[in-house]
């Protein structure tokens, strides 16, 4: 037997020590995957809840709508309204903290009024290697994560998401929009608004990784090298500086060193990023 096909037999004998679990979906690569195998272990034992935010472009709200209904899976919707806020909208480098807070106590809730008490979410053994004051949330509100418990990485889950027939195994690894601000400039629901358009336009270009960077009314564009002679190809380029003057921005910019995680990150001195 495969580690791997190991690993897939922990985390489904973790998930049937439950009566129920409500899985926190966004219907990203790691949700989408542990909510299909609670469904399976559990059947309607398993509910989803996905938030309604604005950090939360439209596409990946259709998207995740659209796979519950495809496996029969019964899905409840919030609004998170974090942006209402200040702890959030102020940006202060331990946002995600509160932000996550506020979203898994409503989940807890919400999954209580269905008779679920455990609420899990699709964290893996890669993000721990990130700054990420999310997962304190997490832990102080005894959230699960599943995916951590059966030690998955991010690899792991594509292939297994991939051998399952899962829509998401290839997909691109996303972050809410609020990731994308320097950290202590104010993130608004014209912002917020701003940067999803200018990402939508370069996913219609069908780029395999993207980030737009906010700071202020300049927008800096973070896409793997291998990109770059796209973005730069007279119409792409043009049609790139039009869609964000259109979308409230002044000034756009590439990032020469292309995209990676958690780029707002770097500026934190190493004590406050392995806290």
């Amino acid at each position: 037997m495969r580690e791997i096909d190991k690993k897939l037999e922990d985390l489904r004998r973790y998930i049937a020590s439950f009566d129920g679990i409500a899985v926190a979906f966004s219907g990203g690569v790691d949700s989408t995957f542990l909510l299909k195998v609670c469904h399976d272990v559990l059947g309607d034992r398993c509910i989803a809840i996905t938030a309604q935010s604005e950090s939360f472009p439209a596409r990946e709200m259709e998207e995740a709508i659209a796979f519950c209904e495809k496996e029969n899976i019964r899905q409840i919707l919030f609004r998170s309204g974090e942006t209402e806020l200040e702890q959030y909208v102020s940006n202060p480098k331990d946002r995600c903290y509160h932000c996550k807070h506020l979203l898994f106590s409503k989940m807890k809730q919400l999954a209580a009024e269905q008779g679920i008490s455990v609420v899990a979410e699709g964290s893996n053994m890669d993000d721990l290697g990130d700054y990420r004051p999310g997962l304190r949330a997490i832990e102080e509100l005894q959230v699960i994560s599943p995916l951590r418990k059966a030690h998955l990485y991010k690899a792991e889950i594509r292939t297994l998401s991939k051998e399952m027939g899962l829509p998401t195994w290839g997909k691109q690894s996303f972050a809410c929009l609020a990731s994308r601000f320097v950290y202590g400039e104010r993130i608004t629901p014209e912002k917020l608004r701003m940067v999803g358009h200018a990402e939508e336009v370069l996913c219609e270009m069908g780029l395999a990784q993207y980030r737009v960077r906010i700071h202020g009314n300049m927008a800096r564009i973070e896409v793997l090298p291998s990109d770059f002679e796209c973005i730069l190809r007279e119409e792409n380029r043009e049609k790139i500086i039009r869609e964000f003057r259109k979308a409230g921005f002044t000034y756009v910019t590439m990032d020469l060193m292309g995209y990676r995680t958690g780029s707002m990150n770097e500026v934190l001195p190493d004590n406050v990023k392995h806290a």
